[in-house]
This record gives C-alpha cells, structure tokens and sequence, in this order.
C-alpha cells in the first residue's frame, strides 16, 4: 500500500479534483491525504484575525467569499448530480455554521485550531463525494482518529501506528483512503494541527505507521529542482537524492517539500516520490537509500530571513566553557542555530527565528561583547559532498569569489555545504551557483 499526499494547488478546483481522482484510481487501494484547497488556509487565517478583533461585518463577508469559492467548487463537480452537490452544500454549511459561532464570543487559540481545521475537512469531503459519484467505494477516515501529539508537541508515534492500522482495518472493504494532511489532537485530545507543511508530514507518519510501499507527494512542479525556479532560469529536477540531501535542502529553502517529511521516512527506509499533479507522466524525483555515488553536486536552496550573532569572549585564551554558556543561551530562549563558526574565544551563530532576539543578545553580553548582522541568507549546496572528495568545496567558493561571504559551514554533514551572505546578494549567488555548477 502507498501513501499519495496532494497539497492545495492539487486539490484547488473542481478541475484539479477531477485531475486528482484520475491518478488515484489506476493506483488501487492506497491512503490518499489531502491539503486544504488552496487559499482556503489564508481565508481561514484572516477569518480568524477578524473574530479575534471582532470585527464580525469583515468577518462575514469573508465567509461568504469562502462560501461562493466552494459553491463554484460543488456545481463544477456534481452538476448532473443533485444528490452529491446538496449533500456537499450541506457540508460546507455545517462547516460556516461552525465557524460563525465564534463571532462575537471570546476567541481562544483552541477556537483558532477547530476553524483552521475545517478547510482539510471541507476538501476531502468533496473528494471522497466525487469518488463516490465515479462509483469507487472510498472511506473518509478523520485524521483527528489518528493523528495525535504527545505530551512535548512531537507526533505520537505508537498512538498513530495503532490507531491508523485499527481504522484501516475496520475499512478494509474500501477500494481507496481519503484522509486529512496537518489537522491532528493534542495529548489532551483537543483539535491541534502539525502546522505549515504539516500534510507532507502526516503522508509520511502514516506511511511510517503502515510500513507503505512508498510516499507520493504530488504539487505543482515536476519533483525537487536543482536551484530556486523563482530566481533562477533553466533550472532542472533532480532525479535521485538520499534522504540526508533532501533533508538538507528541505530545510534551508527548498519549497516543495516540508523538513519534517524526511525522518519517518528515512527511519522506515520508505521511498519518496515528489511528482507533479500537472504533470502526472513526467519522473519527478525521487528520494530514498541510495548508494555512494562519485563527488557531486546536485542542488542549491536558500533559506532567508538570517541573523547573525557573533560573541567574542572577554576572555583572550583558555576560555574554558565559553561555548557551553553561549548555546546555553539559545536552549533558554527555545532557539534553534542554524550554523555555526567558532575559535577559542569567539562564535558566530545563525538563527532565522529571531523572537527571542533581544534577550538573548542581553544574555549573551555577560559572555563578551556582542554584534548581529540581519538581513542575510544561507545558501545551501547539496550533493554527494563527503569531506575525501576533493575539490567541491573550490568550485563553490570560486562560483561565489564575486559575493561577500560572512560564514561558511563544511565538513559537518557530508551533504552540506552552507554559507551566509547578505539577502540583497542571495538571487545573484544563486545565478551564480547554477551557471558554474550546472550549466559550465
């Protein structure tokens, strides 16, 4: 069994569902996770902001726009089935009737979470209707029977294991799975989500429960390019990456794919497929437990919105512990570093969640003097980059010999090359990077 995760763009009309049900059904009896159609979330969010304020006019009226966009979305889909399209009206009415109950009583972030929700409720209910107006039997599973965190915010694994094989079970006369990617319970059983790009994670958490065959993530380009499209021209897909360079590349920019995909795949050794809705015939890329290939470098990601923090120890030598208290400081304030450059008595951190950033720079001026850079980028390249390969790291650093490079990190992932420039430099490093690694 396979687990075949559409997100929104996939799912965003009736003519994209109607695309959707045709690659589903030649593949049998598979889990099918399913976004948000796309906008829905940000309607969802700004209806949200508007009860919260309570603003409940604007409130409303952007009900009633989220009304009209499924209301074309039903009649597209069941216009010679009166049935089908009153049953889905139905649904998405019970869904506003929700929604609207929150206006003008007091908005908790729990309340937030339930509205947030009903976009991936509202998808697979149409989808799991047009199948059964195709005369396929699907079952609509809820991911909130399943799908739950534990105590410290991280998916409960064996809950899910158990509970996702039970409910299958309990189906097992269905030809095919419908489910709901990111909504999930909290450890109290209260309506959670596993946040941005959390279907990505619920595909692979059910595939990791299921043992699936492998994990399709279907969007709206043709697999994992080999630099930004939005930046750069002529990029190119990427055919074959390990787990470990699609993680690197999912965390430092590349859009297409959520970082938290990855470890329950790589964990159950389950290939993963990023394929294009668009395009169904086209190869995409695929990822898995590949073998060692020759030096190469395979793709560029960039990830924005760095700071630099740089502490240089009162201390001129032998500081002993100085690096202990630094990164002290950042577990305090729940910040995570995305790299770091160090000497005995000085470290430059990266960070992109810059939150806490006034107290901890307060924190880190007991440790010595302080400076932060903002506006910068990390630039990631990605590739069979292992530290006895020689001349890799020469040929990055000569493509960029015309960008000022503040931190370059090597040599801690065999993976991985990452470098912090300014953000005003990050599309002409790109450029650079695809004419000199790929296009020479």
């Amino acid at each position: 069994m396979k687990v075949l995760k559409f997100g929104g763009t996939s799912v965003g009309s009736a003519e994209r569902i109607k695309d959707v049900a045709n690659i589903i059904i030649p593949q049998g009896k598979n889990v099918i996770v399913l976004s948000a159609m796309s906008g829905v979330t940000n309607m969802l969010i700004e209806i949200c902001s508007y009860i919260r304020n309570n603003e409940a006019i604007l409130a409303e009226q952007a009900i009633t726009i989220l009304s009209q966009k499924y209301i074309e979305t039903i009649r597209n889909l069941f216009s010679e089935d009166n049935n089908r399209q009153a049953a889905a009206v139905k649904a998405m009415e019970e869904s506003n009737k929700r929604i609207r109950s929150y206006i003008g009583n007091r908005f908790r972030n729990e309340d937030e979470k339930i509205v947030l929700a009903q976009g991936e409720l509202m998808s697979t209910m149409l989808m799991h209707l047009y199948l059964h107006s195709l005369g396929v039997n699907s079952a609509l599973l809820s991911a909130l029977d399943f799908m739950r965190k534990s105590y410290n915010g991280e998916p409960d694994k064996e809950y899910i294991t158990k509970h996702t094989n039970d409910i299958l079970f309990r189906n097992s006369k269905a030809d095919i799975y419908i489910t709901q990617g990111f909504i999930c319970r909290d450890c109290l059983g209260k309506i959670d989500n596993l946040e941005r790009g959390g279907s990505d994670y619920t595909a692979s958490l059910i595939g990791a429960a299921i043992k699936a065959d492998e994990i399709q993530i279907w969007t709206d380009i043709d697999g994992l390019h080999n630099n930004d499209p939005r930046f750069v021209e002529n990029t190119s897909p990427v055919r074959q990456l390990s787990f470990d360079e699609a993680s690197e590349l999912a965390y430092f920019g590349a859009k297409i794919l959520h970082p938290t995909c990855i470890l329950p795949a790589k964990q159950h050794n389950i290939p993963v497929k990023l394929l294009n809705t668009m395009q169904p015939s086209a190869s995409g890329t695929l990822i898995g437990d590949i073998p060692d290939l020759p030096a190469t470098i395979k793709a560029v990601a960039a990830k924005d919105n760095i700071k630099v923090i740089s502490v240089k120890s009162d201390r001129l030598l032998l500081s002993y512990g100085f690096l202990h208290r630094v990164f002290e400081i950042f577990k305090d304030h729940t910040t995570a570093i995305d790299m770091i450059s160090t000497s005995e008595v000085s470290v430059s951190v990266a960070i992109d969640n810059g939150k806490e950033l006034d107290n901890i720079i307060k924190d880190l001026k007991k440790c010595g003097s302080v400076s932060v850079d903002e506006d910068m980028s990390i630039v990631c390249i990605v590739g069979n980059l292992h530290w006895n390969k020689c001349g890799l790291e020469a040929v990055v650093l000569k493509a960029l010999e015309e960008i000022p490079v503040r931190m370059i990190s090597y040599g801690g992932s065999n993976c991985n090359i990452s470098i912090v420039i300014k953000a005003c430099d990050k599309v002409k490093a790109l450029n650079l990077l695809s004419k000199n690694l790929f296009y020479n």
